[in-house]
């Protein structure tokens, strides 16, 4: 069983490099997203260096909404996801396992273009460890819940607008303790509870997602 979880999760990753090109489209527009907010608010080093805690992690959530489509649509329509849901590895398992390829290939590469980005912001380097330390332990909590927004818009036409109407308010505090870490770092506050807070939100989803979510998919492959 172990053998069979990780060859799915190869699987998603060798599917996300040839068909999506990896995460290069989350971080495309984390970049983008990022790089516009000197235009927006103005080039004042104190006010960006204020504001990019929020911004990069606002960036963050949205390149992490952006690639959840490909989570479970492309395989419910090809109808890979009823041959998955009938092997032998349990469909929340299953269901972790595309999670957890989801992220390598969406959140892996945000923690390395955040410290770019934050350089951009002109945050303080000495910040950039609690940033990418917040993004490591926050951004698994985004595919997590994600998956389950992914799953009960499985099989719709155009679901991403529902999706994302379904995941944004789950995924506010996250975003509120990622954005809160890094301010208190920015303040040279300790930020140890936040980063815990954050870490206990994404164990709380490691077990309760991929059920939800492989509950959703179960209704969607009737």
């Amino acid at each position: 069983m172990v053998r069979a979880f990780w060859a799915i999760v190869k699987r998603d990753l060798r599917v996300a490099f040839r068909t999506g090109g990896g995460g290069a489209l989350g971080v495309a527009f984390f970049v983008i997203a990022a790089s516009l907010v000197p235009f927006g608010v103005g080039p004042l080093p104190e006010l960006l260096a204020r504001i990019a805690p929020g911004m990069l992690w606002i960036a963050a959530l949205l390149a992490c909404l952006l690639t959840l489509d490909r989570l479970f649509q492309s395989d419910v329509e090809d109808g890979s996801m009823d041959l998955l849901a009938l092997a032998p590895v349990p469909l929340e398992l299953t269901v972790l396992a595309k999670c957890i390829a989801h992220w390598l290939t969406t959140g892996l590469p945000l923690l390395i273009a955040a410290p770019v980005m934050g350089l951009t912001l002109r945050m303080p380097a000495e910040v950039f460890p609690v940033m990418v330390l917040s993004l490591a332990l926050g951004t698994p909590a985004l595919s997590l819940i994600g998956s389950i927004g992914a799953a009960l818009t499985a099989g719709m036409r155009r679901g991403g607008v529902l999706t994302a109407v379904l995941v944004i308010p789950l995924y506010v505090p996250t975003l509120i303790l990622g954005a809160l870490a890094v301010n208190a770092a920015a303040l040279a506050i300790p930020a140890g509870s936040y980063l815990m807070l954050l870490a206990a939100i994404s164990l709380a989803c490691l077990p309760l997602c991929p059920v939800a979510a492989a509950a959703a998919l179960r209704l969607a492959l009737r």
